[in-house]
Protein backbone atom coordinates (compact mmCIF):
# COMPACT_ATOMS: atom_id res chain seq x y z
CA UNK A 1 0.00 0.00 0.00
CA UNK A 2 1.46 3.43 -1.11
CA UNK A 3 1.52 6.11 1.55
CA UNK A 4 -1.07 8.42 -0.50
CA UNK A 5 -3.39 5.52 -0.60
CA UNK A 6 -2.53 5.31 3.48
CA UNK A 7 -3.25 9.01 3.88
CA UNK A 8 -6.14 8.80 1.94
CA UNK A 9 -7.59 5.89 3.68
CA UNK A 10 -6.96 7.78 7.25
CA UNK A 11 -8.59 11.25 5.86
CA UNK A 12 -11.60 9.26 4.84
CA UNK A 13 -11.67 7.73 8.12
CA UNK A 14 -11.34 11.21 10.26
CA UNK A 15 -13.64 12.80 8.21
CA UNK A 16 -16.52 9.43 8.93
CA UNK A 17 -15.49 9.68 12.10
CA UNK A 18 -16.32 13.54 12.74
CA UNK A 19 -19.65 12.80 10.54
CA UNK A 20 -20.57 10.10 13.00
CA UNK A 21 -20.00 12.44 16.52
CA UNK A 22 -21.69 15.41 14.51
CA UNK A 23 -24.80 12.95 13.71
CA UNK A 24 -24.50 11.78 17.40
CA UNK A 25 -24.70 14.97 18.35
CA UNK A 26 -27.09 16.90 15.89
CA UNK A 27 -29.78 13.65 15.07
CA UNK A 28 -29.09 10.80 17.06
CA UNK A 29 -29.16 12.77 20.81
CA UNK A 30 -31.78 15.23 20.49
CA UNK A 31 -34.18 12.19 19.37
CA UNK A 32 -33.12 10.06 22.00
CA UNK A 33 -33.90 12.99 24.25
CA UNK A 34 -37.31 13.78 22.89
CA UNK A 35 -38.48 10.25 22.71
CA UNK A 36 -37.62 9.69 26.28
CA UNK A 37 -39.99 13.05 27.03
CA UNK A 38 -42.64 11.45 25.12
CA UNK A 39 -42.49 8.49 26.63
CA UNK A 40 -42.74 9.94 30.17
CA UNK A 41 -45.39 11.96 28.91
CA UNK A 42 -47.28 9.53 27.75
CA UNK A 43 -46.86 7.39 31.01
CA UNK A 44 -47.95 10.70 32.91
CA UNK A 45 -51.23 10.89 30.71
CA UNK A 46 -51.89 7.49 31.32
CA UNK A 47 -51.78 7.39 35.07
CA UNK A 48 -53.84 10.62 34.71
CA UNK A 49 -56.38 8.29 32.54
CA UNK A 50 -56.59 6.08 34.96
CA UNK A 51 -57.06 8.44 37.45
CA UNK A 52 -59.87 9.79 35.66
CA UNK A 53 -61.86 6.22 35.31
CA UNK A 54 -61.34 5.46 38.71
CA UNK A 55 -63.24 9.05 39.41
CA UNK A 56 -65.59 8.01 36.80
CA UNK A 57 -66.55 4.89 38.59
CA UNK A 58 -66.76 5.99 41.97
CA UNK A 59 -69.49 9.04 40.84
CA UNK A 60 -72.44 7.56 42.81
CA UNK A 61 -70.73 6.67 45.39
CA UNK A 62 -68.44 9.99 45.84
CA UNK A 63 -71.82 11.97 45.21
CA UNK A 64 -73.99 10.01 47.62
CA UNK A 65 -71.46 10.43 50.63
CA UNK A 66 -71.56 14.27 49.57
CA UNK A 67 -75.16 14.59 50.03
CA UNK A 68 -75.19 12.93 53.27
CA UNK A 69 -72.11 15.64 54.28
CA UNK A 70 -74.55 18.40 53.14
CA UNK A 71 -77.51 16.94 54.87
CA UNK A 72 -75.56 16.77 58.16
CA UNK A 73 -74.48 20.72 58.27
CA UNK A 74 -76.74 23.32 58.84
CA UNK A 75 -79.64 25.22 57.13
CA UNK A 76 -78.71 27.99 54.75
CA UNK A 77 -80.66 30.04 56.87
CA UNK A 78 -78.37 31.86 60.07
CA UNK A 79 -81.32 31.97 62.32
CA UNK A 80 -82.53 28.14 61.43
CA UNK A 81 -78.87 27.51 62.28
CA UNK A 82 -78.33 29.01 64.98
CA UNK A 83 -81.95 27.41 66.51
CA UNK A 84 -81.23 23.79 65.43
CA UNK A 85 -77.44 24.18 66.82
CA UNK A 86 -79.07 25.24 70.10
CA UNK A 87 -81.58 22.70 69.95
CA UNK A 88 -78.88 19.88 70.08
CA UNK A 89 -76.81 21.23 72.35
CA UNK A 90 -80.04 21.05 75.01
CA UNK A 91 -81.04 17.29 73.55
CA UNK A 92 -77.66 16.52 74.64
CA UNK A 93 -77.69 18.24 77.68
CA UNK A 94 -80.81 16.23 78.84
CA UNK A 95 -79.31 13.18 77.81
CA UNK A 96 -76.50 13.39 79.42
CA UNK A 97 -77.74 15.15 82.47
CA UNK A 98 -75.54 18.65 82.31
CA UNK A 99 -76.18 22.02 83.65
CA UNK A 100 -75.35 24.16 80.61
CA UNK A 101 -74.64 27.61 81.55
CA UNK A 102 -74.56 29.42 78.41
CA UNK A 103 -74.19 28.87 74.99
CA UNK A 104 -72.86 31.83 73.03
CA UNK A 105 -73.26 31.36 68.96
CA UNK A 106 -71.78 33.49 67.25
CA UNK A 107 -70.71 33.44 63.09
CA UNK A 108 -67.62 33.37 61.39
CA UNK A 109 -66.93 34.26 57.25
CA UNK A 110 -65.09 30.91 55.74
CA UNK A 111 -62.41 31.30 53.52
CA UNK A 112 -64.33 31.06 50.48
CA UNK A 113 -67.77 32.54 50.11
CA UNK A 114 -68.38 28.66 49.67
CA UNK A 115 -69.12 28.34 53.41
CA UNK A 116 -69.85 29.49 56.77
CA UNK A 117 -69.39 28.37 60.27
CA UNK A 118 -71.62 29.07 63.43
CA UNK A 119 -68.64 29.12 66.38
CA UNK A 120 -70.11 28.63 69.69
CA UNK A 121 -68.53 28.92 73.25
CA UNK A 122 -70.59 26.47 75.90
CA UNK A 123 -70.53 26.61 79.57
CA UNK A 124 -71.38 23.91 81.35
CA UNK A 125 -70.89 21.54 84.98
CA UNK A 126 -71.17 18.68 86.02
CA UNK A 127 -69.48 15.48 87.34
CA UNK A 128 -67.04 13.42 84.71
CA UNK A 129 -68.97 11.12 83.91
CA UNK A 130 -71.68 13.33 83.10
CA UNK A 131 -69.26 15.10 80.84
CA UNK A 132 -67.35 12.59 79.33
CA UNK A 133 -71.23 11.11 78.44
CA UNK A 134 -72.20 15.17 76.96
CA UNK A 135 -68.66 15.32 74.80
CA UNK A 136 -69.52 11.67 73.47
CA UNK A 137 -73.23 12.75 72.25
CA UNK A 138 -71.66 15.71 71.05
CA UNK A 139 -68.50 13.99 69.13
CA UNK A 140 -71.39 10.97 67.87
CA UNK A 141 -74.10 13.46 66.45
CA UNK A 142 -74.88 13.16 62.68
CA UNK A 143 -74.50 17.12 62.53
CA UNK A 144 -70.94 18.49 61.18
CA UNK A 145 -69.84 19.97 64.59
CA UNK A 146 -66.58 20.25 65.53
CA UNK A 147 -64.86 20.67 69.26
CA UNK A 148 -62.16 23.01 68.57
CA UNK A 149 -61.39 23.42 72.50
CA UNK A 150 -61.90 21.74 75.68
CA UNK A 151 -61.00 23.18 78.71
CA UNK A 152 -61.76 21.68 82.46
CA UNK A 153 -61.61 23.06 86.05
CA UNK A 154 -62.57 21.82 88.90
CA UNK A 155 -65.43 24.28 90.91
CA UNK A 156 -64.74 22.40 94.37
CA UNK A 157 -61.53 20.98 96.45
CA UNK A 158 -62.22 17.24 95.78
CA UNK A 159 -62.87 17.49 91.82
CA UNK A 160 -66.32 16.32 92.12
CA UNK A 161 -67.95 19.18 90.25
CA UNK A 162 -65.99 20.07 87.26
CA UNK A 163 -66.53 23.03 85.51
CA UNK A 164 -66.22 22.49 81.34
CA UNK A 165 -65.17 25.72 78.69
CA UNK A 166 -66.01 24.14 75.49
CA UNK A 167 -65.61 25.50 71.58
CA UNK A 168 -67.95 23.98 69.19
CA UNK A 169 -67.90 24.69 65.38
CA UNK A 170 -70.40 23.59 62.86
CA UNK A 171 -70.42 24.53 59.38
CA UNK A 172 -73.09 25.63 56.64
CA UNK A 173 -72.46 25.28 53.02
CA UNK A 174 -73.87 27.78 50.94
CA UNK A 175 -76.76 26.40 48.18
CA UNK A 176 -75.70 24.54 45.06
CA UNK A 177 -77.12 27.41 43.04
CA UNK A 178 -75.32 30.55 44.39
CA UNK A 179 -72.08 29.63 42.47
Amino acid sequence: MKIDNRQRLLAILAIAIVGLFVLDRIVVTPLTESWKTRSATLAQLRKSIEQGNLLIQRESHTRQRWNEVRKSTLPIIASQAEKELLAAFEKWSSESRVSVSSVRPQWKKGASDDYSVLECRVDAAGALPVLAKFLYSIETSPMAVRTESIELTARDNNGEQIALGLLISAIRLAPVDAK
